[in-house]
C-alpha cells in the first residue's frame, strides 16, 4: 500500500460509506412505515384514552399526520443531526437508549468474535496439518454438528448444563441483582455473565471458520512457493507460520469482516435467550410494542458498524497483503 495514496483513498471510501448508510436508513423507514400497525393507536391504547380526538392529537405530535415524503424529509434531517427521535413508550431519546445499550452488545460480539477467530483457526489449523487422520475427521464432525445446531436451543442447552444442573454459571443477565460491586469483583461478575451467551453466539462461527482455515491451508500448501520452501530444508512449524497461515488468512480475514457485521444482527437471539441488556433485546422489545423510532435508531446504528467492518477489513486485507494495491 502506497502511504500517498491512503488519504484519497480513505476519503473516497467514506463517502461511498456515507451513501449506503443513507440508501439504508431510507429503505429501513420506508419498510417500517409499510408495517402493519398504527403507533398512535398503540400508545392511545396504552394511555387508556383511545377516542379519535386523542388519535388525531397524536398523529399530529408525532408527525404521522404528514405525507411520507415529508415524514422521510423530517427524519433524515434528524439522522444528519444524530437526533434519532424519541421513544414516548420509554420516554427517552432514541439516541440516548441505544448509547446506553451499545457497549453490552459490543462487548458479547468481541468476546464471540475473538472467541470465534481463535478456536477456528486453530480447529482449522489442526484439521490442516493432519489431514485425513482421525483427529481430522473429529474437527470436521464437531464443526458440521455447531454450523448444524440452532443458537436459541445451543443457549438452552449451556443454561440448563451449566446454570441449572452445575450451578457454576450464571443464566441470565449482565450482572448480578442486589449486589454492589466494584473493580476487579466487578470485572469478574461481568465476565461470569457473559461466558454462556458469547459461547452460544460464538460456536456457530466456530465453525464456519474452522472449515473455511481448513480448506484455504490445505489449497495453499499445495502451491510451489511450499514445496520450494520444504525443498530448502525450512522446519515443518516454520513453513505453516510464515507461509501457509499467513496466505490462508487472507480468506478468513474478508469472511470475518462480513460476519463482524452479521454478529450484531445474530446478538438479537442470544441476547432475548439470556436477558442480555444489548440493542438486539431493546430492537427485540421495540418490534413488540411498534416503538418504530428505536427500531429505526437500531437498525441506524447496526448499519454504520456494518458498514465500517467493512471499510477495516478492506484496510486489513492491504496491510497483510502487500500485494494488494489501493486505487
Amino acid at each position: 500500500m502506497e502511504l500517498s495514496r491512503f488519504p484519497a483513498y480513505l476519503a473516497g471510501r467514506l463517502v461511498k460509506a456515507a451513501i449506503v448508510v443513507l440508501a439504508i436508513v431510507v429503505c429501513n423507514f420506508l419498510l417500517i412505515h409499510a408495517a402493519p400497525g398504527d403507533p398512535a393507536s398503540i400508545i392511545a391504547g396504552q394511555s387508556g384514552a383511545a377516542d379519535a380526538r386523542f388519535l388525531e392529537q397524536l398523529r399530529a405530535q408525532f408527525g404521522l399526520d404528514q405525507p411520507l415524503y415529508v415524514q422521510l424529509w423530517l427524519y433524515l434531517k434528524g439522522v444528519l443531526t444524530l437526533d434519532l427521535g424519541f421513544s414516548h413508550r420509554q420516554q427517552a431519546s432514541v439516541a440516548s437508549l441505544v448509547w446506553d445499550r451499545l457497549p453490552a452488545t459490543l462487548l458479547l460480539t468481541g468476546a464471540a468474535f475473538v472467541f470465534a477467530i481463535v478456536l477456528g483457526v486453530t480447529m482449522g489449523a489442526l484439521a490442516a496439518r493432519r489431514v485425513g487422520r482421525w483427529s481430522d475427521s473429529v474437527i470436521t464432525v464437531l464443526a458440521l454438528a455447531f454450523y448444524a445446531t440452532p443458537l436459541f436451543w445451543v443457549g438452552l442447552m449451556l443454561v440448563l448444563l451449566f446454570s441449572v444442573t452445575l450451578e457454576w454459571l450464571p443464566s441470565f443477565g449482565m450482572m448480578s441483582v442486589g449486589v454492589e460491586l466494584s473493580g476487579i469483583g466487578k470485572v469478574l461478575d461481568v465476565a461470569k455473565h457473559l461466558l454462556l451467551p458469547a459461547l452460544t453466539l460464538g460456536l456457530f462461527y466456530v465453525a464456519v471458520y474452522a472449515r473455511l482455515s481448513r480448506a484455504t491451508m490445505l489449497e495453499v500448501a499445495d502451491q510451489d512457493f511450499v514445496k520450494t520452501a520444504r525443498a530448502k530444508g525450512v522446519p515443518e512449524g516454520r513453513i505453516l507460520r510464515r507461509h501457509v497461515l499467513r496466505n490462508a488468512m487472507l480468506p478468513v480475514i474478508t469472511f470475518a469482516g462480513i460476519q463482524a457485521g452479521q454478529l450484531v444482527g445474530g446478538s438479537i437471539l442470544v441476547e432475548t435467550v439470556f436477558a442480555w441488556p444489548g440493542i438486539g433485546r431493546l430492537a427485540f422489545e421495540a418490534l413488540l410494542a411498534r416503538d418504530y423510532q428505536v427500531l429505526m435508531g437500531v437498525f441506524f446504528c447496526t448499519s454504520v458498524m456494518v458498514v465500517l467492518f467493512n471499510l477495516i477489513t478492506d484496510l486489513l486485507y492491504a496491510v497483510v497483503d502487500p500485494r494488494v494495491e489501493v486505487s
